[in-house]
Parts: C-alpha cells; structure tokens; sequence
C-alpha cells in the first residue's frame, strides 16, 4: 500500500501539472490528481456502467463515466480524449485497451513484482483475491489495530480489499489481476525509482 505521505506527493505533483502533451496524459493526471487509486476508480465507474458487459464504451458512456468520476471536462477536451483512445475511429473504446493505455508506462521489473505479489496473495489461482485467499498469506498479527484489540483478522483484510474498491458503490470484496495492477501503478507513479519501488513490494508481500 502507498503511504498517506506518498499518496499526498502525488496529488500535489498532478495538481501542479497544467500543460500536457497528450488527451491521454492530461486524462491520467486527472485521475492521479485523485491519488494512487485515481485510475483504479475510474474503471470501477465505468465497469459498473458496462451493463451489457460487453467491454466496450462509446462516446456517450465515456462521456457519462468521466462525468460521475467527478472529473470536469470542456465539450472539446472530452472529444479529444475519446479520439485519443478510439484509435481505429469505431466510435468504440476496448474497455480493457482503454485501462492500459492510461495506466503510465513501468518497467518490466514494475510489472513482474506486481504480477508476483497478486499471485501471491491469490492463493486459489482463479484470478481474483479475495478474504479467504487472504488467510495465512497477509499476516496481520503485527497490526497496531489487532495488537489492542480495535479490529479483528476479518476487519484488516476487508480494509485491506476495500482500498481496491475505490469508485465503486457495489463493494464485491474481490481484486482482480487488473484492478490490482491499476492500482500499483498509481503508487508506481509516485516513485521514481525502480530499486525502491522493487524494495517497498518485496517488503510488504514478502516476496
């Protein structure tokens, strides 16, 4: 997880950017001026939206789900940001091409500790974590909150899925590999180093 300290570098390093050199960029500092789970947020809008589940947005959708994140786009900006991802001019975004592409760019060492830590913790191997993969895996006797009592192992591991909830109003107390890595990548973008990115998830997941 990011630290309160770090999620607040990030929010103000997003909140200082005004000029961007792409629709793409300007959405994902939007997002990251939400904190870590900004982008993580914005799929769960609109993953609640797809109710055909069809994995594809149009303009119209696109345009609902930007707007019930709470993010306030001039007519203009919203089209330039839709044609930025609709790339073969369908009038359809790839629901999961769209996430990608708005995740920033990792290295490879970023991403291979993110895939290592989720299969970790997804103990059952059917692609989601969940309270039950999370027993003997996350050990939480070492929490201050279950050291004096104020929660109990069930508690800590719903807090620890719900930061994965973001943006959502139904909470499934799942995490999938996706929402997973959306996630890390917002606190990815808070570190600039590598070696300390690489440390900070071997030491919280033991890896």
């Amino acid at each position: 997880m990011i630290t309160n300290r770090g999620n607040r570098e990030l929010m103000r390093k997003a909140a200082k950017q005004t000029k961007f050199q792409d629709p793409v960029e300007s959405l994902r500092i939007k997002c990251f001026a939400r904190g870590a789970s900004g982008i993580l947020g914005l799929g769960r809008v609109f993953r609640i939206m797809d109710d055909d589940q069809n994995r594809t947005l149009d303009f119209n959708e696109f345009k609902k789900g930007i707007t019930e994140y709470g993010l306030n786009l001039e007519p203009k900006e919203m089209k330039e940001m839709f044609s930025a991802f609709d790339k073969d001019g369908s009038g359809l975004i790839d629901f999961d091409e769209f996430l990608i592409a708005l995740r920033p760019p990792m290295s490879k060492a970023r991403k291979d500790v993110i895939n290592e830590a989720f299969n970790k913790l997804d103990k059952t191997g059917d692609q989601q974590i969940t309270v039950e993969d999370l027993r003997g895996v996350y050990n939480v006797k070492s929490h201050p909150k279950y050291q004096n009592g104020e929660m109990t192992e069930d508690q800590i591991f719903r807090k620890f899925l719900n930061t994965f909830e973001v943006g959502s109003n139904e909470i499934d107390g799942t995490i999938t590999r996706d929402e997973f890595m959306n996630y890390y990548a917002g606190v990815s973008a808070s570190i600039d180093n590598d070696a300390y990115f690489l440390l900070m998830m071997k030491s919280a997941y033991k890896l």
